[in-house]
């Protein structure tokens, strides 16, 4: 598709390479609330991205739109497109038609997965990869009350593939000394997700005083550590009772497999010592008794 015709969205995750440091913070805030986040103020955009209405507006530049009013102009017919669309209306009367209680919370997850596609920038991807695997000296991982869990298993996978990975619980308390032993060509992974914590944002800041890159995983209302951010991957999260971890737990994988194809025959070949040297114990089935055999 020709870059003039896209969504303005698509041509932002295009040429998010592109952009300056500012800009990036200006697109990101765009791609987690968006189109809304466009349709305000050129000033208020610039002061949720933390940036100025000039960083706004050479955004536009690079994407070819002339001014604010019509970048807003764009993002009100892409809306009225949006909700017109005979496809939506059907995708909407579908969901809403359908009473499988089980359906319903499968097809939700499966979507949040699909989502991924549209609020990752795959430049923001390969930058993240690119970090992990360039043989950083070290590699400390670290996530929030739920999302802890899949930080742990990310660090237990990625461990697996590169040297020097660590899942650091407490950063900024009783592990404090993982985060003041970084420096150049060390990379921190965060996972902070709405209800931010505040530990998140101060490991972020505690990791760029050092001088390692910061990759934050989150949702799209953009936790405050992404203010540190190198990179920042938002990941879709709306689920029921609890924020759904199943975007985050696919995004994990996604990055292993990614890491593993970067660093080559170096990872396999960690993998085969991690095989032939860690000895799990495994448990074996029951042999039947007396040649009964077993349920």
């Amino acid at each position: 598709m020709p870059i003039d015709t896209m969504l303005i969205k698509d041509q932002i995750f295009a040429r998010m390479d592109e952009l300056s440091p500012a800009e990036r913070k200006v697109a990101r805030t765009l791609l987690a609330s968006y189109p809304s986040a466009g349709l305000a103020s050129a000033a208020a955009l610039a002061r949720s991205a933390g940036t100025s209405a000039p960083t706004v507006l050479r955004l536009l530049s690079r994407l070819g739109i002339g001014s604010y009013p019509d970048f807003q102009q764009q993002l009100r017919e892409e809306v009225s497109n949006q909700i017109n669309s005979p496809v939506r209306r059907t995708e909407a009367v579908r969901q809403l038609a359908d009473d499988d209680l089980r359906g319903r919370a499968i097809a939700r997850r499966a979507a949040l997965v699909a989502e991924l596609a549209d609020s990752v920038p795959p430049s923001e991807f390969d930058r993240a990869v690119r970090l992990l695997a360039d043989k950083p000296k070290q590699i400390v991982i670290t996530g929030g009350y739920f999302s802890r869990y899949i930080g742990m298993l990310l660090a237990a996978q990625l461990d697996e593939v590169v040297p020097g990975v660590d899942f650091v619980g407490d950063p900024v308390g009783r592990q404090m000394g993982k985060l003041l032993g970084l420096g150049s060509r060390c990379v921190v992974v965060i996972m902070d997700f709405r209800r931010y914590e505040e530990s998140a944002a101060l490991a972020a800041s505690a990791a760029r005083q050092r001088g390692a890159a910061v990759v934050v995983i989150t949702d799209q209302g953009l936790s405050p550590a992404s203010e540190q951010a190198d990179v920042v991957l938002p990941v879709k999260v709306d689920g029921i009772p609890f924020d759904a971890m199943v975007g985050l737990l696919a995004l994990t994988e996604a990055l292993v497999e990614a890491v593993l194809r970067e660093v080559g025959e170096r990872g396999v070949a960690r993998m085969k010592d991690w095989e032939s040297s860690v000895r799990i114990r495994r448990s074996k089935p029951a042999e039947p008794r007396n040649g009964s055999v077993p349920n």
